[in-house]
């Protein structure tokens, strides 16, 4: 039973990476710097967020944020604010522009135009080849020794 509790521990251990002397006493603006640091990338890790990662720059970037929540800035400008400094990287879900957008649509007309290539060759190879002339024909009949 202690190793199962262990081991669920160990499970939860992201949710550590918040220090208890990080946290504003305010729970209001606490859930909001949470919720900011959850969209927001650990850009050491890469893969985690800065609410879950235990990296220094993570830890800078969440006491960042909750500075600038202290200043009265509402989520969307300490986003903005982070995304200033950092770039667009920094963000988990990056912003649809006309460039993400154009990176987003690349790959699926890539595999249509890869799918429309592959149909139109296994097209022309299904199709049966062109028949004989007379002269192609007596030739290889002399060649077999018909």
């Amino acid at each position: 039973m202690i190793r199962l509790i262990l081991c669920l521990m160990l499970l939860a251990s992201p949710v550590w990476a918040v220090e208890p002397n990080e946290m504003m006493n305010d729970p209001v603006l606490e859930q909001r710097a949470r919720d900011i640091s959850a969209g927001l990338r650990c850009p050491v890790c890469q893969n985690e967020s800065i609410d879950e990662s235990n990296a220094t720059l993570s830890r800078d970037l969440r006491l960042l944020v909750r500075e600038r929540l202290l200043e009265g800035d509402s989520n969307g400008e300490v986003v903005d604010y982070v995304t200033q400094r950092y770039g667009e990287f920094v963000l988990l879900k990056p912003r649809t522009t006309g460039s993400t957008l154009i990176l987003w649509a690349t790959a699926p007309v890539l595999l249509l135009l890869a799918l429309l290539v592959g149909w139109r060759s296994i097209g022309r190879q299904s199709r049966a080849p062109d028949p004989l002339s007379d002269d192609e024909q007596r030739r290889i009949d002399e060649l077999i020794g018909k």
